[in-house]
């Protein structure tokens, strides 16, 4: 039966062949309605009107999984910590220490070391006073103080008294960040000295936005915050509910000012230009939303509440750390902290200043600090804007709709192929967002929904398929490959059986020297033969999702692009002769152990417009393709004699399928034809091609150059180098045969370096 005759009467019958009755139909509504269900509560979950808390720790914990698998192997670290570590404590005593010490560390950092920007991550929030110091203050307004051995004492032990003044000499003309701790639910009074605000916001603007918002602060003493104009907050308010530091806000306010954070003050201690910008989205009941902070040139993602996502690059200790007590000591070479940014803090446990992320449980404070000053320098912040709230609802639409509609009418087999295709498409969203675009995306609803809309269908229609798709697939499994009769049982409307124009592929194949095999068997003995090889080659045809159509004796005519529509034809076609070639050689050593001949066959493809549909006559019709571009493909075919290759394809088909490698052999015009067409033969993939191999093919398109150029003695060199290489090439000895007809007989000067085939 004709392809055409077969699919009229599906469309007859397409009732009859796509459901099996109305008990169907409504398990069907059923999986239809609990699908859309789920999708709703979800979308609602997305968009915040119902909030699930198992769908927010997943995605905390998944945003953890992305985070550890995309820690970067290399980096330049622009961070150094000075760490009060117990080494340090150990030599130099429980912590606090005095301030001359800390102001000596200071002098050391900046006149011996020469780093560029010190911050500290503590607070100096009471004055550093010895009870010895407080006895010789009194003593010196006694009668005593004119005492010679008194006023000695008093010199011996100057640089040891007055602590704080001693500390704060050392910050002044330095780049010294001091850090400082707001209290957002904490009403009692305020502590120290606040920093200078961040000028040009008044309070108006500050109110309009999202921002934390103190209530109190624990910050420096006087002396030591009026000796630098540069401070920041190192508390977080908006740690998650599992107590894990993924975000820390960069800003907060407080009483109609705005603050930055440590991390973001010490990068514009750095920067040339630190005027801070803020760019936002447009207002939403009176509130800005907040998605940019800019210093200078730099820009920073944040959500709206000024919060960065930490940026970290690895776990604890990925960052140098430093005793504070070998800076004390210059132990250390000199050229490991030049023009660094550094941060004195504190690794060790006593101390407190552990906290969780998503890396490990305890992690050093200060090197949180360090990964966000890290990430904005280097621009690599991950970005978690408003408008992905807008997305996950997006795609959890489209998924939820589409597997809703999908997965019913599929096979098993299918619905599970579609599922991991839908989970393997999410994940390379999320992949493409996280890693070209710097942007996190919601995945833990989307992959949620898979995975419910494929196990409540399961439930329903395991093993279930279709009398109809099965009937179906009797009646064309000759012609088209199953899955293309999936296909088509559910599109049948889409079906076109009179003639349209499609650009296609069509593929050509035929046994060489057949006339001579089959002069030796039986007519018995020859159709078990033929059928041996166009067995297997039809396989290879269907599983490139090719259409027969026809065989012509030894020979095999197929096509891709119809009767439904492929936007890989060109690719699929060039697969199915490729894989042609193997199955061929692997016919050849079953055909060997049995002492029958063996074969080789010429493959010929072609892309172009091509007229497809219904051809025939009131007695027979087929559905088939007709135009130029077949018979091109068939001249194409007969060509690879000419040429001593298995596989020809035209310039069309290699435009599209730009992976593979091909070697350049001709420029011609067949038989019938005015137009001249460049002609390959396809290697492999580009992936696959070796090395010598990559640099023959190289060479010989640059041979042809020259032989185009008529540069016949450079050419001729060329071509007779790697006709040694590979002596069986045939293409080799065809142009060193030209090159001497040419010495002899010089083309014309309007020479294009077209060559003229006169026979098919």
């Amino acid at each position: 039966m004709a392809i055409s005759s077969l699919l009229c009467y599906c469309l007859k019958h397409n009732n009859k062949l796509t459901f099996k009755g109305k008990w169907v139909f409504k398990q069907r509504i059923f999986r239809y309605g609990l699908g859309l269900l789920i999708t709703f509560i979800l979308f609602a979950n997305a968009s915040g009107m119902i909030p699930l808390r198992f769908i927010e720790t997943l995605e905390n914990l998944s945003y953890d999984f992305r985070l550890q698998l995309s820690l970067p192997s290399d980096i330049d670290k622009k961070i150094i910590i000075i760490d009060i570590d117990e080494k340090s404590l150990h030599k130099l005593g429980q912590w606090p220490w005095e301030r001359n010490i800390l102001a000596n560390i200071v002098d050391n950092l900046f006149d011996y070391y020469n780093i560029n920007v010190l911050g500290f991550d503590i607070v100096f929030a009471e004055k550093d006073e010895d009870p010895g110091d407080k006895i010789l203050a009194q003593l010196s307004h006694s009668p005593v103080s004119s005492n010679e051995d008194f006023q000695r004492i008093i010199q011996n032990n100057k640089h040891t008294m007055h602590r704080d003044e001693r500390l704060a000499k050392s910050f002044t003309g330095r780049k010294i960040v001091m850090g400082f701790i707001f209290k957002n639910f904490d009403t009692d009074l305020s502590k120290g000295k606040l920093p200078p605000a961040i000028p040009y916001f008044n309070a108006g603007t500050i109110k309009s936005f999202a921002f934390a918002n103190a209530s109190a602060y624990t910050a420096n003493i006087d002396i030591l915050q009026s000796s630098t104009a540069m401070g920041g907050f190192f508390d977080n308010p908006l740690i998650d509910a599992d107590g894990v530091f993924r975000r820390v806000p960069l800003l907060q306010s407080f009483e109609g000012k705005l603050y930055p954070s440590l991390a973001l003050e010490i990068t514009r201690a750095t920067l040339q230009n630190n005027t801070i910008k803020l760019v936002y989205s447009d207002e939403y009941e009176g509130t800005k939303s907040l998605e940019w902070v800019h210093i200078g040139d730099i820009k920073i993602p944040v959500d709206e509440y000024s919060a960065v996502m930490v940026p970290y690059i690895g776990r604890q200790k990925t960052f140098d750390y430093i005793s504070a007590v070998d800076i004390l000591n210059k132990s250390i070479p000199r050229n490991l902290l030049k023009d660094k940014i550094t941060i004195f803090g504190t690794s060790a446990a006593g101390l407190l200043d552990l906290r969780t992320t998503p890396l490990e449980s305890a992690y050093p404070g200060v090197e949180i600090h360090a990964n966000i000053i890290q990430g904005i320098l280097d621009q690599s912040i991950k970005h978690k804007p408003e408008y992905m709230i807008g997305f996950e609802i997006l795609l959890l639409f489209l998924l939820g709709i589409i597997l809703t509609i999908v997965l019913p009418v599929l096979s098993p087999a299918w619905s599970t192929i579609s599922a991991i295709l839908a989970i393997g498409f999410t994940l390379l969203l999320n992949d493409y967002a996280w890693n070209q675009e710097q942007v996190i995306m919601p995945i833990a609803s989307p992959l949620i929904l898979i995975v419910l809309l494929y196990v409540i269908n399961m439930s329903y229609g395991f093993f279930i398929e279709s009398r109809g798709k099965r009937h179906l697939t009797h009646l064309f499994g000759q012609y088209v490959p199953p899955d293309l009769v999936s296909e088509m049982s559910r599109n049948l409307k889409e079906i076109n059986l009179d003639g349209e124009i499609r650009n296609m592929t069509v593929l050509f194949t035929d046994v060489r020297g057949f006339t001579t095999i089959s002069e030796n068997m039986e007519p018995r003995e020859l159709t078990t033969f033929i059928n041996a090889f166009l067995t297997p080659l039809t396989q290879v045809i269907h599983q490139n999702r090719g259409t027969i159509d026809k065989y012509m004796g030894d020979a095999i005519m197929a096509f891709w692009g119809a009767p439904l529509k492929d936007p890989h034809h060109g690719r699929n076609a060039l697969n199915a002769g490729m894989d042609m070639l193997l199955a061929i050689k692997k016919l050849n050593r079953d055909f060997k152990a049995k002492g029958q001949p063996e074969i080789k066959i010429g493959i010929g493809v072609n892309t172009g417009e091509m007229n497809v549909g219904n051809k025939g006559s009131e007695f027979r019709v087929d559905y088939t393709v007709l135009g130029d571009a077949v018979n091109l493909g068939s001249r194409l075919e007969g060509l690879t004699k000419n040429y001593g290759v298995d596989f020809i394809v035209s310039e069309s088909t290699r435009h599209e399928v730009p992976e593979y490698e091909y070697r350049l052999l001709d420029i011609v015009k067949v038989k019938g034809k005015d137009k001249p067409v460049t002609i390959y033969e396809p290697i492999a993939l580009v992936e696959n091609i070796d090395k010598s191999e990559r640099v023959r093919i190289k060479e010989f398109h640059h041979a042809l150059k020259l032989y185009q150029q008529q540069k016949w003695d450079d050419a001729e060199q060329m071509i007779f180098q790697l006709s040694q290489q590979e002596p069986g090439r045939m293409i080799y000895k065809i142009y060193l045969d030209r090159i001497a007809f040419f010495r002899n007989n010089p083309p014309e000067t309007t020479w294009d370096g077209v060559f003229i085939h006169t026979s098919k």
